[in-house]
């Protein structure tokens, strides 16, 4: 049986996906990592809890790889607007992450955000899956740039710089130790966020949970149909 693997930073954001689901879903694990499991179009699907941060989301991916060898990796959750241009209370398609905190520009004098063997600042995920999930979705969804780091932006000038140095859209948490990690083991990576600023409070923030979770499932949905 084929499987779709997911990385979820919070229960509260991985348990709408799993509430959607018809079939059952079963407990597979508490340690490492909190994991669940259901079935959809007769595919599997392995949901990973990472927790919030760069590190726990690179190593729940790895994990996911390593335990159940996922043909694709799928993350979602809920990300930051960066610019006005972007509504919030969207869908945004992540096509490529910038690890805004990586830096050894003074050693080697690549640019900021830029890892040794890449061709830019922007690392991408996997076209095809991409595209296929944005006509999922109706064909208007945006696919955009992430800025990731392992830091809250709550800042305005933070946001301008990230903006204007990388040509983000959105920020988040978890974007980029998903993307390195299921890129260095040859696993096509897609990854799905709920935009919010923030400015609604917890009922704003629960409600694109709920979104992005809901898209989420009918993107896997569809996928499963395809793979």
């Amino acid at each position: 049986m084929k499987t779709i693997g997911l990385v979820v930073a919070m229960t509260k954001e991985i348990m709408p996906f799993l509430e959607r689901q018809s079939g059952s879903v079963e407990k597979l694990s508490d340690f490492p990592f909190e994991t669940y499991a259901c079935g959809i179009n007769g595919k599997k699907i392995v949901c990973v809890k990472s927790g919030v941060g760069e590190v726990f989301a690179a190593a729940a991916t790895q994990y996911l790889i390593t335990k159940y060898s996922p043909e694709i990796i799928v993350n979602f959750g809920v990300c930051g607007s960066l610019t006005d241009n972007f509504d919030t209370k969207q869908i945004a398609i992540v096509g490529g992450v910038a690890y805004y905190q990586f830096d050894t520009s003074a050693i080697d004098g690549t640019k900021v955000g830029q890892y040794t063997g890449e061709d830019g600042v922007v690392m991408s995920t996997d076209k095809n899956l991409a595209e296929r999930a944005r006509k999922i979705l109706g064909g208007k969804t945006p696919i955009t740039i992430c800025a990731s780091g392992d830091k809250f932006v709550a800042d305005e000038g933070e946001k301008k710089r990230l903006r204007e140095v990388f040509n983000a859209e959105i920020c988040e948490m978890e974007s980029a130790g998903v993307l390195i990690t299921a890129r260095n083991s040859n696993v096509p990576c897609l990854i799905i966020k709920g935009v919010s600023d923030g400015k609604g409070g917890a009922e704003e923030y629960l409600k694109m949970v709920s979104m992005a979770s809901e898209k989420c499932a009918e993107v896997v949905t569809g996928l499963c149909g395809e793979l």
